[in-house]
């Protein structure tokens, strides 16, 4: 029990210094200093069905989960900011990690209802 206490520290400490590095680059940036420097790409995560019922003006729809495409890719300029949202978070998380896991520059605007951006 005694070692497990240390182990069980270090998880969490961990855990907690990956959310807090997250925390200030989204902080740093903001979804209005990315739109001013007028250089990205929006990418509605969700499904095909909800994209269709309603999104960003000006989003492009690739699910999350076959985002790493190579058809998809090559609709993504590295050159530019991705942009990502879904319907809570969760998966636009996923679809963040995997872009930045890739080399792409990529801001996560989280839940579609709760941004600011224009909808069609």
């Amino acid at each position: 029990m005694k070692k497990i206490i240390p182990v069980l520290f270090c998880i969490l400490a961990l855990l907690i210094t990956a959310c807090d590095s997250r925390q200030s680059e989204n902080k740093e940036r903001t979804i209005d200093s990315i739109m001013k420097e007028n250089n990205y790409i929006i990418v509605d995560v969700r499904t095909k069905e909800e994209y269709d019922i309603g999104h960003v003006k000006g989003a492009i729809n690739i699910p999350y989960d076959v985002i790493n495409s190579k058809d998809n890719l090559a609709k993504l300029d590295k050159n530019k900011t991705i942009v990502v949202y879904c319907r809570s978070g969760k998966r636009s998380d996923i679809a963040y990690n995997t872009l930045k896991d890739l080399g792409y520059d990529v801001f996560d605007l989280g839940a579609y209802e709760s941004t600011t951006l224009e909808k069609e």
